[in-house]
């Protein structure tokens, strides 16, 4: 559960391609907008562990957690497996760890937003993809 001692949020949005967002409660801006292969945001969480220990708080999006697919087909449902299962190597990952963490439904994040709009309302200006946004969306403002 996220506290007041959570200084420093990490936001991961699972996939080939990990989103993988740092924000800093003190400084209320973000300091991180990236997209990285798994190991590397692995590592760098790591890196961050040993930087902030109990003030690190991870927000991790969980396809899970998706009840619906819409009218997708079977390519949508392979990539979805391939999702959920990054979702439990982060989650077995964080828990092993020891890294305070959540596991967030993506209807509960604000997904598939612009880069002008992400810009906009963050004032980030350097590049983003919308792996990196998606993962910045679950941090962004705590």
């Amino acid at each position: 559960m996220l506290t007041k001692n959570h200084s420093h949020l990490v936001g991961i949005d699972t996939g080939v391609q990990t989103g993988f967002a740092e924000w800093s409660r003190p400084d209320k801006r973000l300091l991180t907008v990236d997209s990285l292969k798994i190991h590397e945001a692995t590592d760098r969480v790591c890196l961050l562990h040993s930087l902030h220990a109990h003030k690190l708080f991870v927000r991790v999006e969980d396809a899970r957690l998706r009840t619906w697919f819409g009218k997708s087909g079977p390519e949508v449902w392979k990539g979805a497996g391939s999702i959920c299962r990054d979702a439990k190597i982060w989650e077995d990952f964080l828990t092993d760890v020891g890294i305070s963490f959540e596991l967030v439904a993506p209807k509960h994040n604000k997904t598939k937003v612009t880069h002008e709009y992400f810009t906009k309302l963050t004032g980030w200006v350097k590049p983003t993809n919308e792996h990196s946004r998606d993962a910045a969306m679950l941090i962004y403002g705590y």
